[in-house]
């Protein structure tokens, strides 16, 4: 591998000779799907992890296109002259700045990574060399050589944060769509699928000049682009969804010059997540949403969920998960080898730790939680406000299952216990119901609904709730369920819709059940 540093001159995007740039890429099959059918699955999956080691055999005898690009854009190697040009109009790319000539050779001046983008689409994301993975890899990696000054404003390629977040984004067609903290501007593509138009936003002005970069060699429209802080740069403008994955990590301010501005948001603690939250209302469009990913503090003497809670501006429905908790030594370690801090020698290292264990013993951190937050600008007296936990698996993407758990709580926030008996409900397709028990008993101890799809959920119901469930095809009021699972029983019917209700709204709640039928009501 060479031992160039990244170089801090970007190139430009010429329109023409960056089309035939994103020609050549395609040509010579640098995609997604040519990296894996060059690699296979473990070199793809190690490279994705940024150990290049068995990307480096899989290309160190090939002279094709394919090897070629891989040595240069993704493993940061001077290829020969000739070889550059069999594979790329290489004067063209000497010219904008995409490749950097060393006497006979050349080599990359950034990363350029093929991303496979929805239904097909082939994407190439653009970072500052040694920066492609984000986590401890991204920056520990070439980049975590480098000075401390010249990694603060490093731009790193596409991580699991960026994927998570492009997966949970409603997929609603809409007009105006910030993507607030763009970095690499993955965000900024995505959105510019369902968008008019996208206006892109990052402190950084070298992320801004990378977003640019990405855009224009996966062949989208620019963004309007604009550099400040959180709402700085769009003032009183409003839009229909806002999408972030802001530099969230709580870490004790770094010395001077030094901080990590994709990943340290110049607040304390998780002040800026919640500052983000709280003003997003202000620039949302009525029914606009505002979808992020977020660290937050878990404080010894309060609810972590209550303080959560808290941060949602009037005004707005909001659901909030929790993926993830570390203690605080965990997360301190996590984000000190992110950093490169433990290459700095073990007295340096166990000073850093210090101080980040300092820090969160002065605000009481006893943990810190990862997740995120989908706010919608509903403007209910009685918003919807969701805070939980769910470290379990998911099936991604997710962004129609959040736009269905708001349409679920508009329907019981304006269906009081006598209108949802009125309701006509079916069962979700990817609900499987589950027997527990002893073999051989003659009635199960209790039965699991279990989603298969979305958020993968289970919940225990009893007879009349299994009984309920299984008859729901949006044919029958709930109240005429009720009634004959009643007669069935030999119970009252009278006692059995008072008590059902509120079974019946947890299970709509939760997705297992929806409002089915022309309109979901039956008068009955």
């Amino acid at each position: 591998m060479s031992t160039h540093q990244p170089s801090f001159r970007l190139p430009t995007a010429d329109p023409e000779r960056t089309a035939r740039l994103r020609e050549a890429l395609s040509a010579a099959s640098f995609t997604a799907d040519g990296l894996l059918d060059l690699f296979g699955p473990s070199a793809y999956t190690a490279l994705a992890r940024g150990e290049t080691v068995p990307a480096l055999r899989a290309t160190r005898s090939g002279s094709g296109p394919l090897e070629t690009l891989v040595r240069l854009f993704l493993l940061q190697c001077p290829v020969a002259y000739g070889r550059a040009a069999a594979a790329l109009p290489v004067e063209d790319c000497l010219a904008d700045g995409w490749l950097v000539r060393e006497g006979d050779e050349v080599r990359a001046s950034v990363d350029v990574r093929p991303y496979g983008g929805p239904e097909g689409q082939d994407w190439w994301i653009v970072s500052d060399l040694g920066c492609a993975v984000g986590g401890a890899a991204g920056i520990g990696g070439p980049g975590g050589a480098r000075g401390r000054e010249d990694r603060s404003r490093l731009v790193l390629g596409v991580g699991g944060a960026s994927t998570t977040l492009a997966g949970l984004t409603v997929p609603a067609p809409v007009d105006r769509v910030l993507d607030l903290g763009t970095g690499s501007g993955i965000q900024a593509l995505y959105a510019g699928r369902h968008a008019s138009r996208v206006t892109a936003t990052d402190r950084n002005p070298r992320a801004l000049a990378i977003a640019r970069l990405t855009l224009a060699l996966s062949g989208a429209p620019e963004p309007d682009l604009r550099e400040g802080s959180l709402f700085e740069p769009v003032r009183d403008e409003t839009y229909d969804l806002i999408v972030s994955n802001p530099p969230f990590v709580i870490s004790p301010r770094s010395p001077e010059g030094s901080e990590l501005v994709y990943r340290e948001g110049g607040m304390s603690g998780d002040d800026l997540c919640r500052t983000l939250v709280q003003r997003s209302a202000g620039h949302l469009a009525d029914g606009g949403w505002c979808q992020l990913l977020a660290n937050w503090q878990h404080v010894e003497g309060e609810d972590w969920r209550e303080r959560l809670a808290s941060w949602v501006p009037p005004g707005c429905d909001a659901w909030i998960v929790q993926r993830e908790v570390q203690d605080v030594t965990q997360y301190a370690e996590l984000w000190l080898r992110d950093a490169g801090e433990h290459l700095a020698g073990p007295e340096a290292y166990a000073a850093r730790y210090d101080a980040w264990l300092d820090e969160f013993e002065a605000r009481k951190t006893t943990a810190v939680g990862f997740g995120w937050i989908t706010l919608r600008k509903s403007g209910a007296d009685r918003p919807s406000v969701t805070v939980e936990e769910w470290p379990h698996p998911v099936e991604q993407p997710l962004g129609a299952e959040i736009m269905a758990h708001f349409d679920r709580q508009d329907f019981l926030r304006t269906h009081d216990d006598a209108a949802l008996l009125t309701a006509r409900f079916r069962l979700a397709d990817d609900v499987v119901q589950e027997q527990v028990g002893p073999p051989g008993a003659e009635d199960p101890e209790h039965v699991v609904l279990r989603q298969h799809r979305g958020m993968r959920r289970a919940t225990k119901v009893d007879t009349v709730g299994a009984g309920f469930a299984g008859v729901c095809d949006g044919t029958l009021s709930a109240g005429r369920i009720l009634d004959a699972i009643a007669q069935l029983l030999g119970e009252d019917p009278v006692v059995l819709r008072d008590r059902t209700p509120e079974s019946i709204r947890l299970l709509v709640e939760q997705g297992f059940l929806r409002a089915g039928g022309d309109d979901g009501i039956e008068m009955s």
